[in-house]
């Protein structure tokens, strides 16, 4: 994402085709599994689903010139023949 964008407050017109942005974040969602440094771009922009706006767009496809540029670089899970899965969590954060 760019740095400075104001995406909260901004005068930008919304979407009209509000499932073309909510099909491409979630794509996008998808992706953090194997790419996960789009994670924070993707979390910030999938809050204005219910209203994106043009900069919100813009910002996603930005997203998609990223993922074009860096096209070696994924996470790649391979089988090893064990089916060990181990977790981490940060479950006393705030004393919760």
């Amino acid at each position: 994402m760019e740095a400075n964008v104001d995406l909260l407050f901004n005068d930008s017109h919304t979407l009209d085709d509000l499932r073309r942005y909510r099909r491409l974040i979630e794509k996008l969602i998808c992706l953090t599994v194997t790419k996960p440094d789009i994670i924070f771009a993707i979390r910030v922009l999938s809050r204005f689903m219910h209203q994106p706006r043009e900069t919100h767009w813009l910002a996603a496809i930005r997203i998609l010139a990223y993922i074009k540029r860096c096209p070696g670089k994924w996470l790649v899970y391979r089988k090893h023949g064990h089916v060990r899965i181990i977790g981490y969590s940060n479950s006393g954060y705030a004393c919760d």
